[in-house]
Formats: structure tokens, C-alpha cells, sequence
């Protein structure tokens, strides 16, 4: 069989096309690989800081013997869940068991997806980018029931419930917060709110636009993250662990997870939709301009864009770590009735002020 010169070519033009198509494949793998890295780091840090501050409150010491100053702490407890023996109630629904703390993670981290860390650095700029984000979490919830419907426990289910209850009491408050941030900008995408924001600077910011908003969402999203005195869907005084009594192993690590995942994706939105983003209003980018140093305004601009945005979360991520440890937790009647008889209405009332004078500047 003799194979003629034109054929070897198409041959050979195939299996290149073939190689190049898995090359891209790989390169559109690593932005998401180098996100789950750097929310891995985030979150050890998350934990290292929360039990460093704590200890500041508290006047205690804190960690100091795993690794310097405590750093590895929180690789130590991972590590530990990772080895213990993962335990099935023998009456409980196995399936849903397993796949409750699987459902939560997975959730939280699509919110990642439309979080612009930097300028125009968001893995994707949706059109409706914070409302996918609220459908999203309000998923993480459902994981959470599943859990404690599953355990054949008592407490379980009861935190499960209570974690339904006050995900669906706080999500309202919060919808119409965003809703109202989306009609001051004209767009619902992440990208476009940041961008509207930074076109007037420090006092373009919607915390100075919506102060009843902001306050409305911080609470709602303290909420959301089950963060004290909001803590009711496990509290350990009534109900032992809650949703995770009956968990063990890598998978209480997983609910572990879910906590500061919730709490930094929280963080991260109060400064996209309140606190403007990677904007800063100082003029970083000036000497590199005069330069005509293009390549280097770019890197500049995200790095720096990058660095602003962690900066301003972790302004919040101390406030709720302060509150945490300053206030009382809740009774279940004083959570509802703070969400619905309170941040309900306000949130409301803010919603039809945002859109009224939306109209009248029209």
C-alpha cells in the first residue's frame, strides 16, 4: 500500500491539531487549578488569623507549637481529619449522608467563578454575576438539610432545619440589597458594578450610596455564613454539633471547610458590591506610565488590584471574627424575627428609595 505525499501531510496536520487541542485543554485548566490554590491558602490563613485574634480577645496565647508562630496549625488539623476513621450511622441514609458535605463545598466554590479579585480578573464576567452567586449559596443550604436528614439523628435533623429556615430568612434581605446595587450601576455583572464604582473614587463607593444596604447585607451575610451570634444551626449547648453531630473523618472537615469558604466568598462580595473593589484611587500607575511601560502597567494593575481587593476582605473578615467573640449567640425566635420583621421591611424600603430616585434622575 503506498501512501502518497499530500495524504502524510493531512496525517501530520491532524495529530498537530489533535496536540494543540490538549495543550489548550491544560491551559484552560490552570487559571482554575491556580484559584483552588490560592483559595487553599486563603483559608489557612483565614483559620490561623481567627484563632490568633480570638486569643487576643481572650487574652490567651493561641497556637504557637505547630510550626512558627502557629502557622501550621490548621495543615495539622487537616491532616488529622484526613487519617481519623470516617464513621456511617448504621441506620441513616448513606448515600445522601455522603453526598450532604459534597453538595455544600461545591456550591461555595462556583461563587468563586464571578469574584473579580483584580482589573477584569474574574474567571467569568456574567451579566447576572451577583444573582448567580445568590442562587448558588442558596444551594450550600440544601447539602446542609440533606446532612442532618440523613443522620437518623434527632439534633442533626434539627440543625439541618434550622439552617433551611435561616438561609431562606436572610436571602431575602440580602436579594434585595444586591438588587438594589444592580439599579445604581445599570448592570448586574461583578466586573461592571467594581468599574462603576471606581469612575468617582473613594466617594463613588456604595457604602456612601447605600448605607442602609451595607448594613442590611453585613448582617444578612453574617447570617448566611452561620458565623456567632447567627450560629444557631449547630449550636453545641442544644443541639451537640447540629447538622455534622453524626459526621467524622475528612467529612466534618469538609463542614469545617464550608464555614470559612462561606465566610471568605461573604468577605470578598461586600468589598466588590460596598467597598469598591480593587479600586483605590491612588496614583500607582503614573511612573510607569511616563516610561511608556505598557506590559508593566498591566502586571501592576492586577497585582495591585489583587492585593486591594484581599485587603478590604480582611477588613471585614476581622470584623466578624470580632463580633464572634464579643456578642451572645441568638435564640432561633429573636434570628427569624430579626429577619423578617426588621432587615426584611428595611431592605424593602431601601429597594423602592433606590429605585425611586433611579427614576427621578432619569
Amino acid at each position: 500500500m503506498i501512501i502518497d505525499r499530500v495524504e502524510v501531510e493531512t496525517l501530520n496536520s491532524f495529530s498537530k491539531s489533535e496536540l494543540l487541542k490538549e495543550i489548550y485543554g491544560l491551559i484552560w485548566i490552570l487559571p482554575i487549578l491556580t484559584l483552588l490554590l490560592g483559595i487553599t491558602i486563603e483559608v489557612l490563613v483565614i483559620v490561623w488569623l481567627e484563632r490568633e485574634i480570638s486569643a487576643s480577645i481572650q487574652q490567651r496565647i493561641g497556637p504557637e507549637y505547630a510550626g512558627p508562630l502557629g502557622l501550621l496549625q490548621a495543615i495539622a488539623d487537616g491532616t488529622k481529619l484526613l487519617l481519623k476513621e470516617d464513621i456511617l450511622p448504621s441506620r441513616g441514609d448513606i448515600p445522601l449522608f455522603s453526598i450532604g458535605p459534597s453538595i455544600a463545598v461545591i456550591s461555595i466554590l462556583l461563587s468563586f467563578l464571578v469574584i473579580p479579585l483584580g482589573y477584569r480578573f474574574a474567571l467569568a464576567d456574567l451579566s447576572i454575576g451577583v444573582f448567580l452567586w445568590i442562587a448558588i449559596s442558596s444551594i450550600a443550604p440544601i447539602g446542609l438539610l440533606m446532612a442532618g436528614y440523613s443522620s437518623n439523628n434527632k439534633y442533626s435533623f434539627s440543625g439541618g432545619l434550622r439552617a433551611a429556615a435561616q438561609s431562606i430568612s436572610y436571602e431575602i434581605p440580602l436579594t434585595f440589597c444586591v438588587l438594589a446595587i444592580s439599579l445604581l450601576s445599570n448592570s448586574s455583572s461583578t466586573v461592571d458594578i467594581v468599574e462603576a464604582q471606581s469612575k468617582y473614587g473613594f466617594f463613588g463607593w456604595n457604602i456612601w450610596r447605600q448605607p442602609i444596604g451595607f448594613l442590611v447585607f453585613l448582617i444578612s451575610s453574617l447570617a448566611e455564613c452561620e458565623r456567632l451570634p447567627f450560629d444557631l444551626p449547630e449550636a453545641e449547648e442544644e443541639l451537640v454539633a447540629g447538622y455534622q453531630t453524626e459526621y467524622s473523618g475528612i467529612k466534618y472537615g469538609l463542614f469545617y471547610l464550608v464555614s470559612y469558604l462561606n465566610l471568605l466568598v461573604s468577605s470578598l462580595f461586600v468589598t466588590v458590591l460596598y467597598l469598591g473593589g480593587w479600586d483605590l484611587s491612588i496614583p500607582y500607575i503614573s511612573f510607569f506610565d511616563f516610561f511608556q511601560m505598557n506590559k508593566a502597567v498591566g502586571i501592576l494593575e492586577m497585582t495591585m488590584g489583587i492585593f486591594i481587593t484581599l485587603t478590604k476582605a480582611y477588613l471585614f473578615l476581622f470584623i466578624s471574627i470580632t463580633i464572634r467573640w464579643t456578642l451572645p449567640r441568638m435564640r432561633i425566635d429573636q434570628l427569624l424575627n430579626l429577619g423578617w420583621k426588621f432587615l426584611l421591611p428595611i431592605s424593602l424600603g431601601n429597594l423602592l428609595l433606590t429605585t425611586s430616585s433611579q427614576l427621578v434622575s432619569l
